[in-house]
């Protein structure tokens, strides 16, 4: 009946994620109704054993070539504040793959040196999980260059800029961090959000040469297969792990 359900969901167009959140919700109901005593337990254990629906794809998003970043990034004016402003923006979400909303939360306390480079130190993500990103040098300097510009030495990094191009004293948002990242990706035509910024950094990253896991620490993930989705790894069948281990066998 509940397969039925799900079946039914799906003719009429609806996504496997939302057909599974539907289906975790008559879990956990069935659960509670076994538990006061109101549902046959040989029920709820049928209800229990159905599976979610499978994803039938997903939705990976965009990313910008080498020469494409490099290209957003020297499109940015930094003759006003705001320009300096957004090129340290965009700096620091294509070099360290961080969140808008860890931009928006980022201070000048968080960067340190550790083992003499720069690093993003205790950085809070989703669920709420401390992690640490090494930044490059060219990062810092543009993130020097604005807050030299405006006087800055504590506190959020990124601030409002008023018209007139004078300093704010209000933090940029999450959504602020967003307006710019599209602004100045729609300029160039590139069809970019802030998300893609995390993904064009991990792709490459990952095409000069960096360790998978490297990356999944400095994006956060909990799974490394969120890193390797993001990547678009697939399994090489010709070129396989087992083909590089220089083993042979000697037989009698």
């Amino acid at each position: 009946m509940i397969q039925s359900y799900a079946l039914e969901l799906k003719e009429h167009g609806m996504n496997a994620g939302n057909i599974n959140i539907r289906l975790i919700a008559i879990r956990r109901l069935a659960a509670e109704a076994a538990d006061n005593g109101t549902l046959d337990p040989v029920i709820v254990s049928g209800i229990l054993r159905i599976k979610g629906m499978r994803a039938e794809g997903r939705h990976l998003g965009n990313w910008l070539t080498k020469v494409q970043t490099q290209e957003l990034l020297n499109s940015i004016g930094t003759s006003t504040l705001r320009g300096k402003r957004d090129k340290a923006i965009l700096s620091l979400l294509l070099s360290c793959g961080l969140r808008r909303e860890e931009a928006a939360s980022l201070t000048f306390e968080h960067i340190q040196q550790r083992e003499n480079r720069w690093v993003i130190v205790d950085l809070l993500g989703t669920r709420n999980a401390l992690r640490s990103i090494p930044m490059p040098e060219w990062c810092k300097s543009s993130i020097d260059q604005w807050a030299q510009a405006v006087g800055i030495k504590s506190g959020n990094i990124f601030r409002r800029i008023r018209r007139g191009d004078h300093l704010a004293s209000e933090i940029m948002t999450p959504q602020a961090i967003y307006n710019v990242v599209l602004e100045y990706a729609q300029r160039l035509g590139f069809d970019l959000k802030p998300h893609d910024c995390r993904r064009t950094f991990s792709k490459l990253a990952h095409r000069g040469g960096s360790p998978v896991e490297q990356i999944q620490y400095s994006l956060g993930h909990a799974s490394i297969r969120t890193t390797e989705v993001y990547l678009g790894i697939e399994q090489n069948l010709t070129d396989a792990p087992c083909d590089r281990l220089g083993l042979s066998f000697a037989g009698n």
